[in-house]
């Protein structure tokens, strides 16, 4: 009996339109994209929605001093938002705005709802009033000392560092963020939601849409009666006026998650929302769960809206285990980002780590270069271009039939597809890539096993049914990565010569069918471009692009280094940490000669498969007096090698030797003693 097929709608928290995007927004908009598309490959209707959050006194006070309207500068942000998330690969089925009529609408609606229930309440309340700014201060343009743990520089409605919520006008010597006068305070009637007449249906609604970590902690606050939640700002103020107020704004958290509804509205799919078939979901941070999890189920449920099936939480993102630094270079725009690096490099890490939880998410720089060459490049990838090459080259590109050896690596990687599922629902993101490389290294020992490149000189047939194997167990991975890798598996379906693959395609085979032109799928990331990134992510000191005293040095130590060419003592101990930093490959010597007016140094030219030649000069001439003879050789080399430029020209990695040139031992090759044979010799 077949699957019935689910009707899902998806949102994302809105991005502010006062900031450009950076890594650690993508945290939530990648995963949310992973699990969107993996929904729509299963065949189920999934809509996934998202806008620009517009409203607010920063809006109005950064149009002000750019000397534009709020509509041109919320215009423009929104053109640069969505240009960043399609550069990333993000897929929205509407990315809209919270500054329209459907917005509007809903919004009212939704408030004159609770105010027919008697939820919404006036008071008159002390607020910060900032003098030489003219305007009543919002909770994020005051500063100032926690009136519950003295911590300083806190905002004026939470703390950061002991996590309690207060009045802006509790804090201790506040100041204004924007010119750093001390406010006064003054009063203002505001309009209040009262939660507490929701008491016992949130308490009951919040652990049944939360994980348990999420609503043990939101359900401390109800030991004693909910607080109401002022839902209005005093003009000036960018935002929608609320009904029968004059200059009275909605609070932007109140029109904000309404933007949802709208989205979809405005997508056509407004129905979806209170359909009782249809699941709802929202991807949130965990510095928002109030909002959404406390004001937004109380707001829909008296408005007769259906709230959220569940909501997911994620974590902060940290790097190299640092808050992000503009100072450091890691606090880095999507653009930046893109500018320096491919954004397929970025969803593989962010897959990698995320696990589904409300843990923080470190992204480790040295790591993510490690892990996309090793993984994505080395290991996923390598099966194609080997595969895929060889076949082009040597048998016409044509495909034939897998043998029994080759259609159970085939059916291992076909029965994955449940777990990897299962995984992928659960938003166990880091777990998919586990188990999708798992079946990559079971590939890449068939292939290593089959070893066709010695094959194909006295079997081509046979090399055929191997390589049709290989190929098909890569197309499988390939199916598997869609939803992390759109574009890359877009190339993929290209190679087999498919339009698109759905969840199902993993039961296919090809076969006896021609192979496309082989293109490039992946590129190793150069530790460079990461270096480059985050010196254009740096906060220039007055902005004139000095280098300080610090990156001179740091520049000085690497040239000092790089000049060193003496032989020395055995090191100190490594650590394993230390030692899986080394990406070895295998490389086949293409030609190897003397180097002139050198005793020590041969040149080899090495065929790196998918890495395309590399140029490596080594001191193990007295090793080889007749190099020639190395030519066609299988070596190892460390293929991620800083390049080093010497006087006879630059050497592009390192051949592994062992022993002492001139007295015994030799280059190390897969057949080598290391690999349980001989070395070159």
């Amino acid at each position: 009996m077949e699957e019935k097929k689910r009707r899902i709608v998806v949102t994302s928290a809105l991005p502010y339109a006062n900031g450009d995007i950076h890594i650690g927004h993508l945290v939530e908009y990648i995963q949310t994209d992973f699990w969107v598309r993996f929904q729509k490959m299963r065949g189920n209707e999934c809509v996934y929605v998202c806008a620009d959050d517009t409203h607010g006194t920063p809006i109005m006070i950064r149009a002000r001093k750019e000397g534009i309207t709020p509509e041109e500068l919320i215009a423009r942000s929104h053109a640069e938002h969505l240009k960043d998330f399609t550069d990333f690969q993000i897929n929205f089925d509407n990315y809209y705005t919270t500054n329209s009529p459907e917005n509007k609408a809903l919004s009212e609606q939704i408030y004159k709802a609770a105010e027919s229930k008697g939820y919404i309440t006036r008071k008159t309340t002390p607020q910060l009033y900032c003098e030489k700014c003219q305007m009543f201060l919002p909770d994020r343009f005051v500063k100032g000392v926690c009136p519950k743990c003295g911590a300083e520089g806190q905002y004026g409605d939470s703390c950061d560092k002991c996590g309690s919520t207060y009045a802006a006008e509790e804090l201790g010597n506040p100041k204004c963020t924007t010119c750093g006068s001390s406010p006064v305070v003054k009063d203002s009637e505001h309009l209040y939601y009262e939660l507490e007449p929701q008491h016992e249906y949130l308490e009951n609604w919040i652990p049944s849409h939360t994980t348990s970590d999420v609503s043990n902690k939101l359900l401390e606050w109800f030991k004693e009666p909910l607080r109401g939640w002022c839902i209005s700002r005093d003009a000036p103020y960018f935002g929608f006026e609320i009904p029968g107020f004059k200059d009275k704004f909605f609070y932007v958290w109140v029109d904000a998650p309404v933007g949802y509804i709208a989205s979809l509205k405005n997508a056509g799919k407004f129905d979806m929302w209170n359909d009782p078939e249809v699941e709802l979901y929202h991807f949130i941070g965990k510095d928002i769960i109030r909002f959404h999890c406390l004001f937004w189920p109380g707001m829909l449920n008296a408005a007769g809206f259906k709230g959220p099936t569940k909501v997911f939480v994620h974590g902060f993102l940290t790097v190299n285990g640092e808050k992000m630094s503009k100072s450091k270079g890691t606090f880095v725009s999507a653009r930046t980002y893109l500018e320096n690096l491919p954004a397929e490099a970025l969803r593989y890490y962010y897959a990698a780590k995320l696990g589904g939880t409300t843990d923080d998410m470190d992204l480790n720089l040295s790591d993510f270069v490690q892990r996309v060459n090793s993984d994505l490049v080395g290991k996923i990838t390598n099966i194609a271009s080997r595969g895929g090459q060889m076949l082009q080259k040597k048998l016409g590109g044509m495909l034939g039939s897998m043998d029994e050896e080759g259609r159970a690596l085939v059916q291992k990687c076909i029965d994955a597809g449940e777990l990897i599922a299962k995984h992928y629902e659960e938003r166990k993101f880091n777990q998919v890539v586990v188990e999708i490389c798992r079946l990559a290294d079971a590939a890449n020992e068939y292939f290593d096993k089959c070893q066709p490149w010695k094959s194909i000189k006295t079997d081509e047939e046979a090399t055929r049914t191997q390589l049709t194997a290989a190929l098909n167990a890569f197309r499988i991975i390939a199916i598997y990565l869609k939803p992390i890798l759109p574009e890359y598996a877009k190339k993929a379906m290209k190679l087999f010569g498919e339009s698109e693959w759905a969840w199902s395609s993993v039961k296919e085979t090809k076969e006896n069918c021609a192979l496309g032109e082989y293109e490039y799928l992946a590129n190793r990331i150069d530790i460079k471009q990461v270096e480059a990134m985050v010196e254009a992510a740096k906060v220039k000191p007055g902005e004139s692009g000095e280098v300080s005293h610090e990156s001179r040095a740091s520049k000085n130590k690497k040239e000092e280094v790089s000049q060193k060419n003496e032989v020395e003592p055995l090191k100190s101990e490594i650590a394993f940490s230390d030692f899986e930093k080394l990406d070895l490959r295998i490389g086949v010597i293409e030609s190897c000669e003397i180097v002139p007016k050198s005793s020590k140094l041969l040149k080899f030219v090495l065929d790196a498969g998918s890495l395309g030649k590399r140029t490596i000069f080594s001191g193990i001439r007295q090793a080889y007096p007749e190099p020639e003879k190395l030519v066609g050789k299988e070596v190892v080399f460390v293929a991620n090698l800083a390049p080093r430029k010497m006087s006879v020209g630059v050497s592009e990695g390192m051949i592994l030797f062992a022993g002492v040139p001139g007295e015994n031992g030799g280059i190390l090759s897969p057949s080598s003693a290391a690999f349980g044979g001989t070395s070159v010799t």
